[in-house]
């Protein structure tokens, strides 16, 4: 597993939201977001703009579902912030979101949106597996962010925001 050491000084880990079921004969990858997961992806947008959550850079995966949450995310960031849009999060593993998140060490916040199991197994990287269990019993929900910073003693779960 890969280590991280800042910066970024924190990482921003938001799952998309609700995606639709699939039409018949429609790829995974081109699933749009649900009535609720539009609803859902801009609740958490403003809760995190008042928070006064707003990544340097935003690192996205191309499918339709995580571009869209993206969206939500561009809406309530400053202008200066960077979105790139990167395939391998779509079927990546924990080293590749951590990769990613580790290569951008001339940005200070970084988020990825992505998707579950992978974006789950990587706050647990960042952060242990009994602070994940015990800050999310019930897994990491559509639509969440985690909010995570580093310290002198390693990464900690810092908030975690949903609709």
């Amino acid at each position: 597993m890969i280590s991280i050491s800042p910066p970024p000084s924190r990482i921003y880990l938001l799952r998309h939201a609700e995606a639709m079921q699939p039409a018949p004969g429609q790829k995974d990858f081109d699933r749009p977001l649900s009535d609720n997961g539009y609803a859902a992806a801009e609740i958490v947008a403003d809760e995190a703009a008042d928070k006064g959550y707003k990544p340097d850079l935003v690192i996205s995966s191309t499918a339709l579902r995580c571009r869209q949450t993206a969206e939500a995310i561009r809406r309530v960031v400053t202008p200066s912030t960077e979105f790139r849009f990167v395939d391998e999060l779509y079927n990546g593993s924990p080293d590749i979101y951590l990769s990613l998140i580790a290569a951008q060490t001339d940005q200070e916040s970084v988020m990825l949106v992505a998707h579950n199991p992978v974006i789950e197994l990587t706050l647990a990287a960042l952060i242990g597996r009994d602070a994940l269990a015990s800050a999310l019993p019930r897994g990491f929900p559509t639509a969440g962010l985690a909010v995570v910073d580093s310290t002198p003693s390693g990464w900690v779960l810092l908030d975690f925001v949903t609709e």
